[in-house]
């Protein structure tokens, strides 16, 4: 019962973190258009306490004090850390516009949170529960030690296996989008034109970071320094290896149709040998499933009732009775 209750504690507490990141989710409809819609039907403006009640309450309380606390855990937080964790985000796309100082909120909320919690469950744990603070304080200190340190790593790892999400998915679909990149400069497209087809065609990670680069572009940087930013916001070779064939193309004069036939055919080649050695992987992962797992399973199911006819079987007791 007690390992239950952890166990949905830790579900408890992890929903608590998503929903509050959820609610900085931008709603379908625009709220600026929202707020003049409401502006124009009332006879008189609004003030600014209206305008403040208006909003949600996770606008004006549970994001608020989120920052005031990230920026607080920040003012002791080395900048190269803060930089990190930065570079992290940017890898994982951005998700609901996180930034450091509200990261380290949320990891702060966890830590305690779960510590809170687990302190809790030793409270009102039975008398006779290894979990009871009644058999050892230091044990239940343990305890709750232990699940801080899992609320502070765990929006690390839950980071890290977005960016690994995010990762995959743009090496999956960087094949089909070069391919439709070279269908377009070889019509007569030029390359900027050829990413704008590419981000209108699809919706993806890497749609999307083809449109900043065009915002970029568009707001006056150089597209050799928005490309080697794309790459690096992604830090996948395969996209790093095409950025830099680009933008060497396009020192040299070289034909940019011809660089992106080259580029989608090696692209080709490396889905398909990532595919190969996924299938030569797949035999080595399925055997501990299969001996700890399956073939147990199938052991018991097969040898079970002919094991329970051989004991009560009155020959093998009389060769236990006679030994």
């Amino acid at each position: 019962m007690p390992l239950l209750l952890i166990g949905g504690g830790i579900v408890l507490l992890v929903a608590i973190i998503l929903v509050i990141v959820g609610l900085r989710s931008p709603s379908q409809a625009d709220p600026l258009q929202t707020r003049l819609a409401e502006f124009s039907t009332r006879e008189r403006p609004l003030t600014l306490e209206e305008i403040e009640l208006a909003q949600p309450f996770s606008e004006r309380v549970l994001l608020p004090t989120m920052r005031r606390l990230g920026h607080l855990a920040s003012r002791f937080t080395p900048q190269a850390s803060l930089e990190s964790i930065q570079h992290q985000l940017d890898l994982a796309g951005n998700p609901r516009g996180l930034d450091p100082t509200l990261f380290w909120a949320i990891r702060i909320v966890a830590t305690l949170g779960l510590g809170a919690f687990i302190l809790f469950v030793t409270f009102v744990a039975p008398a006779d529960s290894f979990l009871s603070i009644r058999t050892g304080t230091f044990k239940a200190l343990l305890f709750a030690l232990g699940g801080m340190l899992v609320g502070f790593f765990l929006p690390v790892m839950l980071l890290q296996s977005r960016i690994k999400r995010r990762q995959d998915l743009i090496t999956k679909a960087m094949p089909d989008a070069l391919d439709l990149l070279t269908v377009c400069v070889e019509a007569g497209l030029g390359f900027d034109q050829a990413m704008a087809k590419v981000a209108e065609k699809w919706e993806n990670e890497l749609s999307l970071a083809f449109e900043r680069v065009l915002q970029e572009i568009r707001l006056g940087k150089l597209r050799r320094e928005a490309l080697r930013d794309m790459a690096d916001r992604m830090d996948i070779a395969d996209m790093s290896s095409f950025v830099a064939a680009i933008i060497q193309a396009d020192q040299l004069g070289v034909s940019m149709g011809k660089v992106l036939r080259i580029q989608s055919d090696q692209m080709r080649i490396k889905r398909r040998q990532r595919a190969e050695k996924k299938a030569h992987e797949a035999p080595v992962k399925m055997l501990i499933p299969m001996a700890f797992l399956i073939f147990p399973s199938i052991y018991i199911v097969l040898l079970g009732p002919a094991a329970m006819i051989l004991l009560n079987s009155p020959a093998l007791r009389s060769v236990f009775r006679g030994g």
